[in-house]
């Protein structure tokens, strides 16, 4: 009996040990505040009010983002790994005919990140959303994309790329590197 009550004592004390406390802080706390493993909630519902189905048009081209949230989404820092509740961007393009030029809606991403749209930082009063945009082929594009509450219904897009050329030393020529999604400034989407 004895074996059994120290088996089980070394047990608990060896469960104890490995769990780690993984704290929860508001959506708004910078990563810098918080320790490793920390979770970053949406506790006031910050993100709700962005999702839904939108349409826009621009340049002849119809643009589809289905903005959807997602908990507990692991983001590695470098220094630190985290936990957020974000919003997740997928995307439809159709040019004026109904072909599709790019399409994410169904996409599985994989650990590079292409094509990937995740919100970064929302107001506190829940008005406006920035996302990182991780680019296309080659990371062509990747950007900052603003969304602001224009009303229930309406969203302003701007989307700012800091890097819309390659090189074929950088990225093979057989890669599309065109960017399909609205490079412009107060694009307004319609949740449908």
């Amino acid at each position: 009996m004895k074996i059994i009550n120290k088996l089980a004592l070394i047990l608990i004390i060896f469960s104890a040990l490995s769990c780690r406390a993984q704290q929860t802080f508001p959506l708004l706390t910078s990563v810098d505040n918080i320790p490793n493993d920390s979770h970053l909630k949406d506790t006031n519902n910050e993100l709700q009010p962005f999702v839904g189905t939108y349409l826009a048009t621009y340049n002849g081209n119809q643009i589809t983002l289905f903005i959807s949230k997602e908990n507990d989404k692991l983001f590695d820092f470098g220094n630190k790994q985290i936990y957020i509740d974000v919003l997740s961007i997928r995307y439809t393009v159709k040019n004026s005919l109904g072909t599709s030029l790019q399409d994410t809606q169904n996409k599985v991403f994989q650990s590079d990140l292409l094509h990937t749209i995740y919100s970064s930082w929302v107001t506190e009063n829940g008005s406006k959303v920035t996302l990182n945009y991780a680019g296309t082929n080659c990371s062509v594009g990747w950007g900052k994309i603003l969304l602001k509450k224009v009303n229930t219904t309406q969203l302003s897009w701007e989307y700012r790329p800091n890097d819309i050329t390659t090189t074929s030393k950088s990225c093979p020529d057989n890669l599309d590197t065109t960017i399909y999604l609205p490079e412009t400034k107060d694009l307004i989407f319609t949740k449908q």
